[in-house]
């Protein structure tokens, strides 16, 4: 009986193992996806008030999503006046 029960432990750690990666990651694509969405609005807040596109937005656009979608520093840089 222990070598079963010892078995099952094994097999809740993994599993409790892996919804912790699950969740770990779920976190991250939501963050990426959340700083997707800010910027897509961000943007067609700056089209609304007359503001152009950069030439390089989408590089900018590439890096901050590079980084985990935790850069957004170089977003300020992606309109011109």
């Amino acid at each position: 009986m222990y070598e079963g029960s010892s078995d099952l432990g094994k097999r809740v750690e993994r599993y409790e193992a892996a919804l912790d990666e699950m969740r770990a990651a779920q976190q991250e694509i939501k963050n990426i996806l959340h700083d997707q969405v800010l910027y897509d609005r961000w943007q067609q807040l700056g089209a609304d008030l007359g503001f152009v596109v950069a030439a390089n937005a989408a590089a900018v656009q590439a890096q901050s999503l590079d980084t985990n979608g935790h850069s957004v520093a170089a977003l300020s840089e992606t309109w011109a006046g």
